[in-house]
């Protein structure tokens, strides 16, 4: 049995490995999506050692179920098990053009409503004391303040934020082309408070930082090299904390509460997916779930009658 095993597993990698060379030359994916890919690919061929899965032709919808519940068990968001479980419907997809293996997912619903998981967001009171902190010394201050208020102000990624070149942004319109998900640009109007953060960063503190060194990168660090991801999430760790904001916060939270405070103050909704670079409008919807759950707050605190029903309940 162990030699099976062997050859199972050497197979399953093969075709594993395939699918993620195909994925690279044909979709043109950026390095950090096709990452993804094979980190949620490797949970699904882990579990598939562990069942002793003995050849990818073995692969049934009750196999693909059990390791539904797998996930779930690990305790993962509703969107890392959605999206795991995105990248084994598009390997299974493979196995059956490449190698004639029926189609085991096609009973699986594609988005169950029970994974649906509103989005984080920061509070307007919160996002205020954020980008209003006491201004600290030195470059970095300039640059970090700069940062944290155009990540806001036009709801890019952390890693657009920071692959952002000089010769991107317009300082004086106003606006900034980033390039998103394979590689599509759009134009994202960044505001006025960002607009002159951005432009005193670049006259102030951006020439101090580079010295003598040549970046296209508009956020450098003092060695003159581009920013990194890691490095700002503990910038906006650091600035959140000055600010008195205690919950856990990330990048990604910013641009929730960018979408969220377009739409709580009337904004469009394709507007809001063009400047968030949303390829399917379903994916900017979720953020009018957390619209409607905040206006059902609202309503519960402030109707009369609701109010008059909690207070007879307490009498």
């Amino acid at each position: 049995m162990a030699k099976n095993e062997e050859t199972a597993v050497s197979e399953l990698d093969y075709l594993l490995n395939d699918y993620i060379t195909i994925m690279r030359a044909e979709r043109g994916l950026a390095t950090n999506t096709l990452e993804a890919y094979r980190r949620d690919l490797g949970k699904f061929q882990r579990y598939c050692k562990e069942k002793n899965l003995q050849a990818p032709n073995e692969l049934t919808t009750q196999f693909v179920l059990g390791f539904l519940e797998f996930l779930r068990n690990l305790a993962l968001s509703a969107t890392s098990v959605a999206r795991c479980m995105a990248a084994i419907r598009g390997f299974c997809r493979f196995l059956t053009t490449e190698k004639g293996i029926p189609d085991v997912l096609a009973q699986i619903p594609r988005s169950p409503k029970q994974w649906l998981k509103l989005p984080k967001t920061l509070t307007e009171a919160e996002i205020t004391r954020l980008l209003d902190l006491p201004p600290g010394k030195g470059p970095e201050e300039l640059r970090d303040v700069a940062m944290v208020e155009l990540l806001y102000a036009t709801g890019l990624r952390v890693s657009e934020l920071i692959s952002v070149d000089l010769a991107k942004v317009n300082v004086e319109v106003g606006h900034v082309l980033a390039t998103g998900k394979r590689d599509k640009q759009r134009v994202v109007p960044m505001g006025e408070a960002a607009r002159k953060k951005i432009e005193q960063y670049c006259q102030e503190a951006r020439p101090f930082l580079l010295k003598q060194n040549n970046s296209s990168a508009l956020f450098v660090t003092r060695r003159g090299t581009a920013m990194t991801r890691q490095s700002f999430w503990g910038i906006l760790r650091r600035r959140a904390l000055r600010a008195g904001i205690t919950k856990r916060i990330y990048p990604h939270m910013l641009r929730h509460s960018f979408a969220t405070h377009l739409l709580d103050h009337g904004a469009d909704l394709r507007a809001v997916q063009m400047m968030l670079g949303h390829a399917d409008i379903a994916t900017t919807q979720i953020y009018t779930h957390v619209e409607q759950r905040r206006l059902k707050e609202m309503h519960t605190a402030h109707f009369p009658r609701t109010q008059r029903r909690g207070a007879k309940g307490k009498a």
